[in-house]
């Protein structure tokens, strides 16, 4: 049983009073690897009596852990985590049901669910995860500046990053999920079905195709001035009406950055070894860029 799986199980079961300690471990763990045991109190605002009962109940659960060192520490599991924040999408009126996973990766868990108007939308899970710390560390701008941080917070960070993409990029008709709705880690949006180019899909007319990718890098380049900055096969899907979807923006700039020509200049040159290799579509790199910088 996924997280997740665990997580729906146990919204139907959880009171009131075990979310005041999940969201007291939370907080914990913003200061400590484990939320000390003594601090619970002071943080849910409820008796030690009450926490015990209550922490039993949610290692019952299976939504946290208990750690003994040289202090006894709590510490939140995906579960626990996924449930703090379906919980809120639940009540901010976002999200009323799950369905079936639409995808496993090693950063993100996709599902299929229901909005209270019944339309089928996608929730992203950020699972940057403790055994890819040093890696997100090293190489995502919006964790390299702290010296303490948990892996609910990298992946809180990544999921705020994305929804701010889509924010930027969906107004201005670049083809990416809509946005609907963020809370930590996980990510509400339109609805993606089809397949990623690198699973070798149909293409009637891969050039058609490759012009309306580098259409859209254009689009966000100059109209929502962002840049995927992680673009590849992986994260392009052909949609069933044969139109492409671009996904996976966590990574993303501003045209402003530092390294934004760079970091174009990669997506575009990733776009078009694909088309390559694959096609024997040849682009000159230079003339691409120049086409999509210029208006």
């Amino acid at each position: 049983m996924s997280s997740v799986d665990v997580a729906v199980k146990v919204l139907t079961k959880i009171e009131p009073e075990d979310l005041r300690v999940l969201l007291a471990i939370e907080l914990g763990m913003s200061r400590h690897k484990f939320a000390p045991e003594n601090d619970i109190p002071r943080l849910s605002g409820l008796t030690v009596r009450k926490i015990g009962y209550r922490l039993d109940r949610l290692n019952g659960f299976g939504l946290v852990y208990r750690w003994v060192g040289p202090y006894v520490g709590h510490v939140l599991n995906n579960a626990g985590y996924d449930c703090l924040a379906m919980n809120a999408l639940v009540k901010a009126e976002v999200l009323e049901a799950f369905g079936k996973p639409l995808g496993v990766g090693k950063e993100a868990d996709v599902y299929d669910a229901l909005a209270p108007g019944g339309e089928r939308v996608a929730v992203k899970f950020h699972r940057l995860g403790r055994t890819s710390f040093r890696q997100t560390r090293r190489f995502r701008g919006y964790v390299a500046d702290r010296r303490h941080i948990s892996w609910l917070y990298q992946s809180r960070l990544a999921a705020e990053k994305e929804f701010e993409a889509l924010k930027l990029a969906y107004p201005c008709g670049v083809s990416v999920p809509k946005p609907l709705g963020q809370n930590r880690h996980v990510v509400v949006m339109g609805i993606i079905e089809g397949d990623e180019l690198y699973r070798g899909p149909e293409l009637h007319d891969p050039e058609k195709v490759l012009d309306e990718v580098l259409l859209n890098v254009k689009k966000a380049y100059l109209e929502a001035k962002v840049i995927h900055a992680d673009l590849s096969e992986f994260n392009v899907i052909l949609k069933p009406d044969g139109h492409v979807l671009i996904i996976d923006w966590p990574q993303f700039v501003r045209v402003g950055h530092p390294n934004a020509e760079m970091l174009l200049k990669r997506d575009v040159r990733n776009v078009l070894r694909f088309f390559r290799k694959r096609f024997g579509i040849k682009r000159d790199i230079e003339e691409t860029l120049d086409y999509v910088k210029k208006p």
